[in-house]
């Protein structure tokens, strides 16, 4: 197990100050009394994967929710206690934490620095006030520039900020106007996501009964389209179909490129701790491992698993020595070639590397996926070279399309 490839690590925080009405995450508010109980959880199952991943190098550390913020320094710091203590950790290992501006001031963020976080994800969503009440977030504009300049202060150099567009009649000149705002502060990486509406959602039921309309597609096309070249005039390389970064340097992503992310859109390992949390390997492990379920007992190519959502369960399963998987799945080779497909071609600058796909899979993309290829570039969809295999700018705009192509039916 010397030899094995690096691995990012999912960190699930589910605690907010307000949920908002359009997120579909597992998380909760009004919860604070499990703050404690959940951070020993989450200690309690990372050490059972002390020993099944001997010999991995995490290259990549991601603290989600909800709101991590929400936590106390001393919680935050017995969460990097774990981490450290279970697994070892690549000396240029990019730390994230996402962070709701309004939850955090200087001395949150310098608590952040003090641990290990290098790279800061903050949820701003939009400079309009009005569509920040529509969203159902707890922070305003001045809260956004305020928690900005804290981290700067702070000594954060990578910071990212994420945005909602697409809402339902969302003004193009708000809309320019949040993009022109978010420049003007710099940050090394953005996230633009556009608005979907989730079922078992407050925005869902509202769009049901008709208090709000739904989106619109072709809306969210126009404002998708306009933020490309603003952000390219700009001078920020958009390396993934939603997300931008700075610092060309000549590579095929850039050097502000979120890590952590390649790893998913690489189809590469990863596992997560926390209620709800999600992993991924792919590379079998030794007999005599003991993890979750007992998984070195036998050979295995991929596996996927999800962990129990609801936080009491989860920590109880956890104080009872339990297995908290919620559902697991042992992924096909077609399978696997096909999300391998899917995933790389939303690298826009790198696409699916031919060598890195045979490698992968142990036969070459061609072999494979021959016909769709060739159907898909005959439509202007798809292009290719010696190396590597992407998407066109036609093939952007109806990405959904295109991956559905090589998944089985």
């Amino acid at each position: 197990m010397n030899e094995l490839p690096a691995l990012g690590l999912y960190i699930h925080i589910p605690f907010c100050e307000r949920k908002c009405p359009y997120c579909d995450f597992n998380t909760y508010a009004g919860l604070e009394s499990r703050f404690q109980d959940l951070v020993a959880a989450l200690a309690g199952e990372m050490a059972r994967w002390r020993e099944p991943l001997r010999g991995r190098t995490v290259s990549t550390i991601f603290v989600g929710g909800g709101t991590p913020t929400v936590l106390e320094e001393a919680q935050l710091a017995q969460i990097f206690a774990a981490v450290n203590a279970n697994f070892d950790l690549a000396g240029e290992c990019e730390i994230t934490c996402e962070a709701n501006p309004g939850t955090v001031d200087r001395a949150k963020f310098a608590a952040l620095r003090r641990l290990g976080v290098n790279r800061l994800s903050m949820g701003v969503q939009s400079f309009q006030p009005q569509e920040l009440a529509f969203l159902g977030r707890i922070h305003d504009v001045a809260d956004v520039h305020r928690a900005y300049d804290a981290a700067r202060a702070a000594g954060f150099d990578n910071i990212n900020l994420d945005f909602i567009f697409g809402l339902p009649h969302q003004a193009v000149d708000g809309w320019e106007s949040t993009l022109d705002q978010a420049l003007q502060l710099a940050p090394e990486h953005l996230s633009l996501y556009s608005l979907i509406v989730e079922p078992n959602t407050p925005l869902y039921h509202w769009v049901q009964i008709g208090e709000v309309d739904a989106p619109d597609d072709d809306l969210a096309a126009d404002l998708y389209e306009l933020a490309m070249a603003k952000l390219a005039d700009a001078g920020y390389l958009q390396y993934e179909v939603s997300n931008w970064a700075r610092g060309d340097g000549g590579a095929e992503t850039p050097i502000y490129a979120c890590r952590h992310n390649l790893i998913y859109w690489r189809n590469d390992d990863y596992m997560g701790f926390g209620p709800g949390a999600h992993s991924h390997l792919h590379t079998a492990l030794q007999d005599g491992c003991a993890g979750e379920r007992q998984l070195g007992k036998r050979q295995w190519d991929e596996r996927r698993w999800g962990n129990r959502k609801p936080v009491p369960g989860y920590i109880k399963r956890i104080r009872a020595g339990e297995s908290v998987e919620e559902f697991d799945e042992e992924i096909e080779p077609r399978l696997a070639m096909g999300e391998t497909m899917m995933l790389g071609l939303r690298l826009l600058r790198e696409g699916v590397v031919r060598r890195r796909f045979a490698v992968r899979h142990g036969q070459a993309v061609d072999d494979v996926f021959g016909t769709e290829l060739r159907q898909l570039a005959e439509r202007n969809l798809l292009a290719w070279d010696e190396q590597r295999i992407r998407l066109t700018p036609e093939g952007l705009l109806l990405g959904n399309r295109v991956f559905a192509a090589f998944l089985p039916d």
